[in-house]
C-alpha cells in the first residue's frame, strides 16, 4: 500500500513544516493539546486515503465524532492519529508520530508509524511482514533498504521495560518490581508515542506495560507492527488482544511484549 505510506510522509512533512515556525497551542475539550500541525496533517492524510480507495471510511482522531450507530457495522476501516505524541511536540523532542493503521474484523492488519522528525518509518503488512526504513525524507522509495523486524534477539536473563515519557503510573512500577523476580536485570527506557510500540516490535525493549488512559487510534498501527513482527498486545491481566471499534473508543489497560 505504497499510497498510504505516502500519506503519512506527507503529513510528516507538513508537520514538520509548522515544527520549525513558532506554532499556538490550543486546548481540546479533554485538555489535551492540539496545534496547526495535528490539524493539517489530518487533512492531508484523509484526502490521500479516499482518493486510494473512498470505499474504506475513514476514523481519525481530529473526526472522531463518528456515532458507534453509524460505525458498528464497519467491518474495515482507516485509523488515523495524524499527529501522536502531541505533548512529545510541544516539548521538541522529536518523539512523535502519525499513524494509519487498517482495521478488519475489529483488528489491526496493516500499520504505518512514521516519526518525521527522527526519519524513522515503520510498516507492517499481514501478508509480507514488519519493517523499519531509517533516514526516509519526504517520499517512499522501493529501493529504500528494509530492516525486518524484530531486528535484535531477545535476551533470556536482561528484561528492557519501556515507560512513557508523559504518562507514567504507580502500576508500571510495579510491573518493574514483578519483573525482577524472573530476570536476574530489569533495565527501564523511556520514549513517546505511539514510538513505544514500534520498540517493542524492534526488539529494543520486551515489554510495554500501560495502564494510564489510551484511544484507539493511539495504539492501532503500534498494535499491527508489533503483531506483524511476532509479539503480542494484551488486555492487562489476560491472554485476549487489544481489539478495536469499540461502543467507547477508549482502550483498557494492556501490556506489549515482544514474543
Amino acid at each position: 500500500m505504497k499510497e498510504v505510506i505516502q500519506a503519512a510522509l506527507h503529513a510528516g512533512q507538513e508537520i514538520m513544516n509548522v515544527y520549525e515556525t513558532d506554532f499556538d497551542v490550543e486546548e481540546k475539550e479533554d485538555h489535551s493539546p492540539i496545534t496547526k500541525a495535528d490539524e493539517k496533517a489530518h487533512e492531508i492524510i484523509v484526502k490521500h486515503l479516499e482518493d486510494y480507495d473512498p470505499s474504506i471510511p475513514i476514523l481519525s482522531e481530529e473526526g472522531s465524532d463518528v456515532s458507534y450507530s453509524k460505525r458498528q457495522d464497519w467491518d474495515e476501516y482507516w485509523l488515523v492519529d495524524p499527529l501522536d505524541g502531541t505533548k512529545e511536540f510541544v516539548k521538541r523532542n522529536g518523539e512523535f508520530t502519525v499513524n494509519i493503521a487498517l482495521i478488519r474484523d475489529e483488528k489491526p492488519v496493516f500499520g504505518v508509524v512514521y516519526a518525521p522528525a527522527l526519519q524513522d518509518l515503520y510498516v507492517a503488512d499481514a501478508a509480507k511482514g514488519a519493517y523499519k526504513f531509517t533516514s526516509v525524507l519526504d517520499s517512499y522509495e522501493d529501493g529504500l533498504e528494509a530492516i525486518r523486524l524484530p531486528a535484535i534477539e531477545a535476551n533470556g536473563e536482561t528484561a528492557t521495560v519501556i515507560v512513557s515519557r508523559s504518562h507514567q503510573s504507580d502500576e508500571e512500577d510495579a510491573f518493574v518490581n514483578e519483573l525482577k523476580e524472573s530476570y536476574s536485570t530489569v533495565d527501564t527506557i523511556s520514549s513517546g508515542s505511539s514510538l513505544k510500540l514500534c520498540l517493542i516490535a524492534e526488539g529494543v525493549a520486551d515489554f510495554y506495560p500501560r495502564y494510564k488512559p489510551t484511544m484507539e487510534w493511539d495504539t492501532a498501527a503500534g498494535q499491527a507492527i508489533v503483531e506483524i513482527a511476532g509479539g503480542f498486545v494484551h488486555v492487562a491481566n489476560t491472554d485476549k488482544d487489544l481489539t478495536y471499534n469499540k461502543e467507547s473508543l477508549k482502550n483498557p489497560s494492556f501490556i506489549a511484549n515482544r514474543v
